[in-house]
């Protein structure tokens, strides 16, 4: 096993202090590092909180900041954080209009999150992020998954919560965002836990696994290496039949690396998924690419598509600033 690390202990620790030195003028770390949130909070706006497993970077803590989340929970490596992270976390960023916990669909996430709301003794909703069309169970959750569409999720929302909308308005968007957006990836190799130093799964040179999850679960199949056109073929199709797109339809458009997929790689899947939806007659409004939602070193790609209308785009369009997405600020 080849990291840059000094400990398997210390290395999520040592990577948080480093987090929040390089990005000090937008977060700051809560005691322990039970989480990281905003240096400058907002009295009066909805909190939103989201959370997961550390070797997604930068899911969720680079997300912190104007125009996306109040805090994030990290666990340790593709382990949820513990309740107490999270209800530590929403004492420390309630504004007073409440908190909106953010939540992919994994087993862990789910009972975790669910335990710190019934701890906290403020007004509270929660929104289930289940993107991936995969497949509808795996070793990490019952239900679809919540992969990459999470970060869009929270910017729609994230963006509603800045300009004051309530709980109650927030917690029905990300509903029906969640339910707007749809995603698909494929791995070419496994990753490495740094606590297991060995890799998750065996894959041979010649094969890719398509489907894959985040965490480097099976997806639905285990195939020969093909062109990216017909990767972006296979995927784009699974999603454009989950959502039922019509002709006119606009949407963004994700390409996602899961970190170890160079960017050039990244630009010709964006460039396939792109022609498979104008084949469809959907036309993509906004393009965002790069590794956003990692295992920490798989080599891959996901893609997420999600439908848009005016009052969603203008939600995407709004100023973000935090240390992996700033526009408009």
């Amino acid at each position: 096993m080849k990291k840059l690390i000094n400990d398997v202990e210390t290395v999520l620790a040592e990577s948080l202090d480093g987090f929040a030195a390089a990005h000090a003028d937008i977060v700051t770390l809560g005691a322990d590092r039970q989480f990281v949130r905003r240096r400058q909070l907002t009295p009066g706006k909805v909190a939103l909180i989201s959370g997961g497993g550390s070797g997604h970077e930068p899911l969720h803590a680079g997300f912190v900041g104007h125009g996306m989340l109040d805090a994030a929970c990290p666990g340790q490596v593709f382990t949820s954080p513990t309740p107490n992270q999270m209800l530590a976390a929403a004492q420390a960023v309630d504004g007073g209009a409440g908190v909106l916990f953010i939540v992919k669909n994994y087993s862990g996430d789910m009972m975790n999150f669910e335990m710190a709301a019934e701890m906290l003794d403020r007004d509270h909703a929660t929104v289930i992020v289940n993107d991936d069309v995969a497949v509808e169970n795996s070793t990490y959750t019952t239900g679809r998954r919540g992969v990459a569409g999470t970060l869009i999720v929270e910017k729609i929302v994230g963006a509603a919560a800045e300009r004051g909308d309530k709980l109650a308005a927030l917690k029905a968007l990300g509903d029906s965002f969640n339910k707007a957006t749809a995603s698909m990836g494929v791995a070419l190799t496994s990753c490495t836990v740094p606590a297991a130093g060995k890799p998750t799964f065996q894959i041979g040179s010649d094969e890719m696994e398509m489907g894959v999850g985040i965490h480097g679960e099976p997806g639905r199949r285990r195939v020969r290496l093909t062109s990216a056109d017909e990767i972006a073929a296979e995927l784009t199709g699974a999603i454009l039949k989950d959502l039922s797109l019509k002709p006119g339809q606009e949407v963004i458009l994700l390409v996602n690396g899961f970190g170890g997929t160079p960017l050039m790689e990244l630009y010709v899947m964006v460039n396939a998924a792109r022609k498979v939806l104008a084949g469809a007659g959907v036309q993509v409004a906004r393009y965002l690419t790069g590794s956003y939602v990692t295992s920490l070193e798989m080599a891959g790609c996901s893609i997420t598509v999600s439908a848009v209308d005016e009052g969603t785009l203008a939600l995407w369009d709004a100023p973000v600033r935090t240390a992996a997405l700033r526009w408009g600020v």
